[in-house]
């Protein structure tokens, strides 16, 4: 079907901000569009520069916060194009310099963008996504007492079914679900994936194994770096950037993090013995949380012992003894881990809001 050229005039307008601002906006505007692009304007509408998704994980690495200026993440000086360049032009520009979006200029305005992903058609990618499914969600109850954790409905349809419809959207195919409480709900559902047009195998855990240690059950090992994202975390995190980014750090693992502010509800005292250096009135301290989503490559299992009780963390622990480097992919999408009933209450409320 032929787009209307209103609606692509929206889609790359949605990417647009103006040139002051915080961190916060950049984020916005992001989620706001499918892009992964922010395209800067002064008031006057004139083209000052961008900032990429890459652009915007690298300054919250570096420790920039919400609220700072995003005033020195933009490009002034990308690469633009003229309305008249054909696509495969335009592609092969892309491909030689490792980017993924190129705006399009007249006499210094905006009037388009290009985006790989609408250049090039989708293909299935080969690498596995693993879901952890097995735990008894016991904060959740009574919702669980007969029904898995992944398993419980967010709109029209389980969580688990959410995250499996999002990643085969993005090209994946392959997936391994390990169980363990009420294995039969999820494979009974589920079945070998076929009816979803995917492949599904499940790997069961007689007793619990923690996030890594089911990982020891899969058999045979996969043969490329794979996905593990827990089956009770709903985001909007692309698995695909996450796979790329880890192919292009060469670390054997990669976590997903996400930035974390807590407000100190009381003035902090810094003391050295009797003496006090100084006061901070209810300081805000910033961290990164782990977000549940992981690249693995498969050397990564090697220091698994079978059968063991052992979580992600310990695992990534083990790999940085033997110097194997671990990266971290920071989120600024949504995200949301489904640990309570009060979050399951706020995930079927965004939902009914999105509707």
């Amino acid at each position: 079907m032929k787009k209307n050229p209103n609606e692509s005039f929206r889609t790359w307008r949605s990417s647009t901000i103006q040139n002051e601002g915080k961190i916060k906006d950049v984020i916005q505007s992001l989620n706001d569009s499918s892009s992964q692009v922010v395209l800067i304007e002064d008031k006057n509408m004139n083209f000052i520069g961008i900032i990429t998704d890459g652009d915007l994980r690298r300054a919250l690495l570096d420790g920039k916060t919400l609220e700072d200026s995003f005033s020195l993440l933009i490009n002034k000086n990308p690469i633009t194009v003229s309305s008249d360049i054909p696509n495969e032009n335009i592609l092969d520009l892309m491909r030689k310099n490792d980017i993924h979006q190129i705006p399009i200029i007249s006499e210094n305005k905006l009037v388009g963008l290009h985006v790989i992903d609408d250049l090039i058609s989708k293909s299935s990618i080969e690498n596995t996504i693993v879901i952890m499914a097995g735990g008894q969600g016991m904060r959740l109850r009574p919702y669980t007492e007969n029904c898995p954790k992944p398993m419980l409905i967010v709109g029209d349809k389980p969580m688990l079914h959410h995250i499996i419809d999002k990643a085969k959207e993005e090209g994946f195919f392959n997936f391994i679900i390990t169980t363990h409480y009420l294995t039969e709900v999820i494979s009974d559902y589920f079945g070998d994936g076929s009816k979803f047009n995917i492949n599904i195998t499940y790997t069961y855990e007689k007793e619990p194994l923690g996030t890594a240690g089911a990982l020891g059950l899969i058999s045979p090992k996969p043969g490329h770096p794979f996905i593990v994202t827990n089956g009770d975390v709903m985001t909007d995190v692309k698995f695909l950037d996450i796979l790329n980014f880890h192919n292009k750090n060469n670390g054997i693992a990669t976590m997903a993090t996400r930035p974390y502010q807590m407000h100190h509800p009381y003035g902090v005292v810094d003391i050295d013995g009797t003496k006090i250096n100084s006061f901070k009135e209810k300081p805000i301290y910033h961290s990164f949380i782990n977000a549940g989503v992981y690249v693995l490559d498969p050397l990564a299992l090697d220091l698994l012992i079978d059968n063991e009780l052992c979580d992600m963390p310990t695992l990534l622990e083990r790999n940085q003894l033997e110097k194997n480097v671990i990266t971290a992919y920071p989120m600024h999408e949504s995200w949301i881990d489904v640990g309570r009933v009060e979050d399951l209450n706020t995930i079927r409320a965004q939902d009914n809001l999105n509707k």
